[in-house]
């Protein structure tokens, strides 16, 4: 299982979600406490948004504790909404296409969880990648299929259904010809103005999901694990919710793949 962290807000250096706090997404990648595998060393990634509406991207396949550039690029870059992410394998390769965040055009997205057999219906998965957006298609992640296919849902006109529908089509997939467990989820999206998450499982351990305003620095951090041991204002956002965070306000709705 992976960690990940996402911000929107008044602009902050990216070191102020990935690297300072106590318990950091870096703090993460070697020592996380809520999921099954407290290493999440097989790469990482960061995106962030600025000046153009294509997010900036800097993934690679080391931890992200020993990546020395990583640390060197959380502490010159400032974001007012980025995702970031540290991996750990659930039987895809390790290498750079593999890592999260995924990018298509402005929109990025990022996955903690698995689809279980994903490697008996893998090409069944691609096929439902339509043609004009096989070419974003760069690794071998059932998280990366489950991202174009819910471009091909309709990001951009509702992501809450876009996922859902995106969400049901995989799981069915593995009902079909997969294993258990067939879906579990933690997932941050964005279009460059809006951040969305999602939590969802089809048994009963959903990957952990927290969110919070900062008044320091203005802004919401969305995130796999709270970033400080024993500090207030953490909501845990529920199995089978869909939060939407803006610059003017949140929303939680229920999240619920239609099989």
């Amino acid at each position: 299982m992976c960690r990940w962290a996402a911000y929107l807000g008044s602009p902050i250096f990216l070191e102020d979600i990935i690297s300072r706090p106590g318990h950091s997404l870096v703090a993460q990648s070697q020592e996380a406490t809520e999921c099954k595998t407290s290493t999440n060393g097989d790469g990482f990634g960061v995106a962030w948004y600025g000046h153009k509406e294509q997010p900036g991207l800097y993934r690679d396949v080391y931890p992200a504790w020993s990546d020395t550039n990583l640390r060197a690029v959380a502490q010159q870059v400032k974001s007012g909404l980025f995702l970031s992410h540290v991996r750990a394998s659930t039987g895809s390769a390790i290498s750079r296409n593999n890592c999260h965040p995924f990018a298509a055009d402005r929109w990025t997205f990022m996955h903690n969880g698995q689809i279980g057999g994903f490697e008996n219906f893998r090409r069944y998965a691609d096929m439902c990648v339509p043609d004009e957006l096989y070419s974003h298609r760069k690794g071998a992640t059932d998280s990366e299929v489950l991202f174009l296919i819910a471009l091909k849902e309709g990001l951009d006109r509702d992501p809450l259904v876009a996922l859902e529908r995106a969400v049901a089509k995989m799981e069915a997939l593995s009902r079909s010809r997969g294993t258990t467990p067939h879906m579990r989820l933690s997932a941050a999206l964005s279009d460059g103005h809006a951040l969305y998450a999602a939590r969802y499982s089809s048994d009963h351990l959903a990957p952990s999901l927290y969110y919070r305003w900062s008044e320091t620095h203005q802004g919401w951090a969305v995130v796999s694990e709270p970033l400080e041991q024993d500090q207030a204002g953490w909501q845990e956002l529920k199995p089978g919710e869909f939060l939407t965070l803006t610059r003017s306000g949140v929303q939680v709705c229920p999240f619920d793949p239609a099989l």
